[in-house]
């Protein structure tokens, strides 16, 4: 992706200064500490101007619905300081005007509103849209006294630039450049951004080929036309610099593009998480389970013990007691074996040392063999889990797993999300994307006759064929739905995969199982090629 510049601030401020201009500033929220939400009146028209300073996002504009619930913004119970600052000294005041300093990425708002004692005062909010440096700060225009920002920089942290409440509000620091509407010589595209004022380095490399007219034409902001690349990695104030999607207006293609990665990061960041956590639960499982597959092996001498032990009772009439060893004849295998004993001991014994060594391996072995299905099953969670986090498309399904799996209470009750209902040759088929929903599915939707189908041996989605009472499914029905369990699993690419199906009256939830989890019983199975 590529960072909001001053070339796109500067049309932003162009495009939107007549609604700006005598706006009220009627609510203000802060969601979180890097974003803002001031809803502006003007004209009879209310629009929600949002400001995002996240280091890698930084960016303004006038958000759509649409646009705003993949932003998953939620407005916390307690604001902030800052938000309250904000809406002690600007709310219900009046923008006056909009600027942006010569080619800084700073929008500057003046507002006129009244203090404690009905007195007019002039405030400037400072939107800073400067990467890791970005920043809002709200100053007096009188005094230039900064009076609070989203957060403070002190001398330590910056020696050319103070930012916090009681010092003066100054700009940044001038960088060493030229202007190039006034340069008439060659232009090297690789040195463009580092010599001249208004461009990006993305910028400057969409403009390479371009001749020097062209270019000042784009700095004027002549032939405005926005466009956002197809796979939404770039966007560009001019279709003839960039070939993609074109857009309605900057705003639109500010916040369509910006909003697009916005969720993207929101999902990745929330399913690396579940991921982590997940995989370190499949990881401890898969070590136990390795460590009691070795202890079973071990374990498999039981058998022994009690051959070794009926043997000594079979042979006493010809054995002698206090022997370190005895032989005797193997009845399984006609032949002779040595059995150790101990010298201290009777035969007797000996053998009975034998028949509690079997019986605690016995015991040992039937624990085993619990904690290894156990944990099977665990491992079966886990890689299903694993694969309902990385096919999520959205957040409300990551936040029924976060819910489930880190047990997380969020902010906002999440209600079941709308399970996929297909229709398969005139029948309602359900396909679920989460423990969660495959757990509704079996308990709610399904009914005794209705088919359950599954990839077999393989992480995947619950799917259910809803029937009749009397209805008699067709193979064609069939194999359409197992393809349809196959597409939703892990085995999606496998060129062969197994797909179990069986009636909902098959399966049982087992006690405190895992969500999703299931026995069945009576499957048939298809082979998907």
């Amino acid at each position: 992706m590529i960072y909001f510049d001053n070339l796109t601030l500067k049309a932003f401020v162009e495009e939107n200064k007549d609604f700006f201009c005598a706006a009220r500033i009627q609510k203000i929220q802060q969601p979180t500490r890097r974003e803002f939400i001031l809803i502006l009146r003007n004209n009879g028209e209310s629009r929600r101007f949002y400001i995002n300073i996240t280091p890698n996002l930084h960016h303004i504009c006038f958000m759509s619905k649409e646009n705003e619930e993949k932003r998953y913004l939620s407005i916390p119970k307690q604001p902030p300081m800052f938000c309250m600052l904000l809406r002690k000294y600007i709310e219900n005041g009046k923008i006056v005007k909009i600027e942006q300093p010569f080619y800084e990425r700073i929008l500057e708002i003046y507002i006129e509103t009244y203090d404690e004692l009905s007195e007019k005062i002039n405030l400037c909010l400072a939107v800073e849209l400067m990467g890791k440096h970005s920043n809002v700060a709200l100053y007096n225009t009188k005094n230039n006294i900064i009076l609070g920002c989203a957060h403070n920089v002190g001398s330590e942290k910056s020696r050319d630039r103070e930012m916090r409440g009681n010092v003066p509000y100054v700009y940044p620091p001038k960088q060493n450049k030229r202007d190039f509407l006034s340069y008439n010589g060659n232009i090297n595209f690789e040195t463009l951004s580092d010599e001249f004022f208004g461009f990006s380095k993305p910028f400057a490399q969409m403009c390479e080929g371009q001749n020097i007219e062209t270019i000042k034409d784009f700095l004027e902001l002549k032939h405005l036309s926005p466009v956002i690349s197809e796979d939404f990695s770039k966007y560009a104030l001019f279709s003839n610099i960039l070939d993609g999607i074109k857009q309605n207006s900057v705003n639109d293609m500010t916040d369509n593009y910006f909003s697009y990665h916005q969720n993207k990061e929101i999902l990745d960041t929330l399913r690396l998480k579940l991921k982590t956590n997940v995989s370190h639960r499949l990881k401890k499982a898969e070590n136990s389970l390795e460590k009691i597959e070795r202890q079973l092996k071990k374990e498999k001498n039981a058998e022994r013990y009690r051959k070794y032990g009926d043997l000594i009772m079979a042979n006493l009439y010809n054995l002698k007691d206090f022997q370190t060893i005895c032989t005797v004849t193997d009845w399984e295998t006609n032949k002779e074996i040595s059995i150790e004993l101990d010298e201290t001991k009777t035969l007797k014994d000996n053998a009975n040392r034998y028949f509690k060594l079997y019986n605690k391996s016995k015991r040992s072995t039937e624990k085993l063999l619990q904690l290894q299905e156990e944990l099977n099953i665990e491992i079966g969670y886990c890689k299903q889990t694993l694969y309902t986090i990385e096919s999520a498309e959205d957040i409300d399904i990551l936040n029924e797993i976060r819910q489930e799996v880190l047990q997380e209470e969020i902010s906002k009750q999440p209600k079941l999300t709308p399970i996929e209902e297909k229709n398969i040759l005139g029948y309602k088929v359900f396909v679920g994307k989460n423990n969660k929903q495959n757990d509704y599915i079996i308990s709610k939707i399904a009914k005794d006759n209705d088919l359950w189908f599954h990839t077999h041996n393989c992480a995947g989605s619950h799917v259910l064929l809803k029937l009749e009472n009397n209805d008699n499914p067709s193979d064609k029905l069939i194999f359409e739905c197992a393809k349809l369990a196959k597409q939703y699993s892990q085995g999606a690419n496998s060129s062969k995969i197994g797909v179990i199906y069986t009636k909902r009256k098959y399966l049982r939830k087992p006690p405190a199982a895992n969500l999703g989890y299931v026995t069945y019983k009576n499957e048939q199975e298809i082979i998907i090629d």
